[in-house]
C-alpha cells in the first residue's frame, strides 16, 4: 500500500463527514481554509441551529487520533468533533465518532493529567508537552497507574466511545 499524505487523509475524512451530513438532509459546507477550530459548518434546512465541526481522521493504523493541548480549552455548545477512522483499504467502511467539544476537552484534560501524574520509564516523571491523544481506551494504556490517575480516567475505559459511534443525533439537528 502506498503511503498517502496526512493532508490527503484529512481531506478524505472531511469529505466523508460532509457526505454523511448531506445524506441526512442537512445543509453543510466546508469552512474556508484556515478557519479557526472548524472544518465544516452545518445547519438544518430551516437554519434553526448552526453547528461547527472539526474533523480528525486516521487511517486505521493507530489506536488514537493526534490532538494538541489547545483542544483542552476549545469548547462550545455548537462545536463538535467527528473522529473518523477511514480504514486501511479504500473498500473499508469508515467509522465515525461524533463528540461534543465539552466531552473532548474533559477527556483530553483528564487523560493528560493522569499521564503526567503517572511515573514514566525508570520511575521518572513525564515531561509536559503539547501533544494529546484521543483514544478508545486510556485505562489499560497507563501503567503503572496511580489511584489518582485511576480516578481521573475511570470513565475513559475500553468502550467509552461506542455511544458516539455514528450517533449523528448528537448534533441536535432534525433529520429530513
Amino acid at each position: 500500500m502506498n503511503k498517502i499524505s496526512k493532508n490527503i487523509i484529512g481531506a478524505a475524512g472531511e469529505h466523508y463527514v460532509l457526505s454523511q451530513l448531506l445524506q441526512r438532509g442537512w445543509i453543510a459546507a466546508l469552512a474556508p481554509a484556515g478557519a479557526p477550530n472548524m472544518d465544516i459548518l452545518v445547519t438544518d434546512e430551516n437554519s434553526d441551529k448552526l453547528c461547527a465541526i472539526q474533523v480528525k481522521t486516521r487511517r486505521g493504523t493507530g489506536k488514537n487520533w493526534a490532538m494538541g493541548s489547545k483542544h483542552e480549552t476549545i469548547k462550545s455548545d455548537n462545536l463538535f468533533y467527528v473522529f473518523v477512522d477511514i480504514g486501511r483499504q479504500p473498500s473499508d467502511k469508515p467509522d465515525c465518532y461524533i463528540l461534543p467539544s465539552r466531552v473532548v476537552t474533559d477527556c483530553l484534560w483528564r487523560t493528560h493529567k493522569a499521564w503526567l501524574d503517572t511515573p514514566g520509564r525508570n520511575g521518572r516523571p513525564h515531561k509536559d508537552n503539547s501533544m494529546r491523544e484521543l483514544r478508545g481506551d486510556y485505562y489499560s494504556s497507563v501503567k503503572p497507574i496511580t489511584d489518582e490517575a485511576k480516578a481521573l480516567i475511570e470513565k475513559y475505559r475500553a468502550g467509552w466511545l461506542e455511544p458516539y459511534r455514528d450517533n449523528w443525533s448528537i448534533l441536535g439537528l432534525p433529520e429530513a
